[in-house]
């Protein structure tokens, strides 16, 4: 008995469509783990351009692009030759990032830095604006997040010194030396509904970073310190160039000096008043998705794999568990955070000579000259001094010991 041509092409053409289909989730993982953010980025938009309501793809499309904020702000600072030393790690958060030493940077001015940082801006909200239209669905997304590889120095070749797990543990302290490669290699983050409100609340807070920086304008504080941060920075004043190319591990005289006029010149007049009422914007979206993230996670009956577990689940993470007291925690924390951003509770004076309190909420919305100086006198305080309900030290106190005293390191990873 002879099967018809015909049935025999239909029956190979479904064999190499099973083959060749993937879900949004799967082609993530399998690009991301390639180093191919472009592609998946491409593959994944064209997937929801043709069913807007796939979970899955808008999931994996706003993780990718929010990947390709931070891998295109790398490559801008290792175009730019970023120096690895103890005040870039300490002061800036972007500045962490594991950029490989760059032998030839290109010179860069106050206005390239800028520029840098609208990218970042631009970037993020491209990334939250493709999540924020998830609304109550449920949706999964694991992804080998170890595996996943960034091409941090713009050559075109993600290689294994570029994985994200790297990029992770540099800018988590807490967990630098209790995870291994080979953890990091073979763990799979499912990453869930509550997931999606805690990348976007991610992606406000950088973005209110990025706004607040660009509020204000610091020419010359970039003028007196760049040679500090990049190798060739373009200013009035050459003879500040330092001789060592890549990291600062020690410091002369000289740079002992460049220090104390750092600290010196954080005076920054505000430049973009409007662009503080955006970052004050951005912190409160970003307390209202922490809330949203929890409630996804606490209503969560699996236990699969979890980047950010209920008390009930387990985590991917070591010593990742989560239990009810920090859950109620992190609640007041957020209530905490909340009413201050709000104007309903103020910040306690630290000169004990005024009983006022800081409107918080003002320094934002009637922005002034920032003076690191004044501020930590207290001078710089004063416009924003006001009668009223102060956030009281020991809830903060209570915060601590519930988190263990790493309160600070927990806030970064619950968002």
């Amino acid at each position: 008995m002879r099967i018809p041509a015909a049935i025999l092409s239909l029956a190979a053409a479904l064999m190499a469509a099973s083959a060749r289909a993937e879900t949004p989730a799967e082609q993530a993982d399998r690009l991301l783990s390639a180093g191919k953010l472009a592609e998946a980025e491409s593959s994944l938009a064209k997937i929801l351009a043709e069913h807007p309501d796939d979970a899955e793809a808008r999931f994996g499309l706003g993780a990718t692009r929010f990947l390709h904020a931070v891998e295109r702000m790398s490559q801008s600072f290792y175009r730019y030759g970023l120096r690895g030393n103890a005040i870039t790690d300490n002061l800036i958060p972007f500045a962490r990032l594991p950029i490989p030493p760059n032998a030839h940077p290109q010179p860069i001015r106050y206005a390239d830095l800028r520029t840098v940082m609208q990218a970042m801006v631009d970037d993020l909200a491209r990334a939250e604006s493709t999540l924020a239209p998830m609304g109550d669905r449920d949706v999964k997304l694991p992804l080998h997040f170890g595996r996943i590889r960034l091409d941090l120095d713009a050559d075109g070749d993600a290689e294994g010194d570029e994985r994200l797990w790297k990029l992770y543990l540099k800018l988590n302290g807490q967990l630098e030396n209790r995870v291994t490669p080979e953890q990091c290699e073979a763990f799979v983050i499912g990453f869930d509904r509550g997931d999606v409100a805690w990348l976007r609340g991610y992606c406000h807070l950088l973005m209110a970073m990025g706004e607040a920086y660009l509020a204000h304008d610091g020419e010359e504080l970039f003028n007196h310190t760049a040679h500090l941060f990049f190798r060739k920075p373009v200013t009035p004043f050459p003879f500040l160039a330092i001789d060592n190319p890549d990291v600062i591990t020690s410091w002369n005289d000289g740079q002992i000096l460049d220090a104390i006029a750092m600290i010196h010149v954080i005076r920054l007049p505000v430049k973009e008043p409007g662009r503080m009422q955006a970052a004050l914007k951005h912190l409160e979206a970003m307390v209202a998705l922490s809330r949203e993230s929890w409630k996804f996670i606490l209503a969560e009956k699996d236990d699969d794999h979890e980047w950010l577990p209920n008390p009930h689940q387990g985590s991917v993470l070591p010593g990742g568990a989560v239990n009810g007291n920090m859950v109620e925690g992190w609640m007041t924390f957020l209530e905490e955070a909340d009413a201050l951003l709000q104007g309903k509770k103020l910040l306690p004076f630290w000169r004990k000579h005024e009983e006022r309190g800081v409107n918080l909420r003002r320094v934002f919305t009637e922005p002034r000259t920032f003076d690191l100086v004044l501020w930590v006198q207290g001078t710089a305080a004063a416009p924003y001094l006001e009668n009223g309900t102060q956030t009281k030290p020991e809830t903060w106190r209570r915060l601590q010991q519930v988190f263990g005293g790493q309160f600070i390191g927990f806030a970064f990873w619950f968002n």
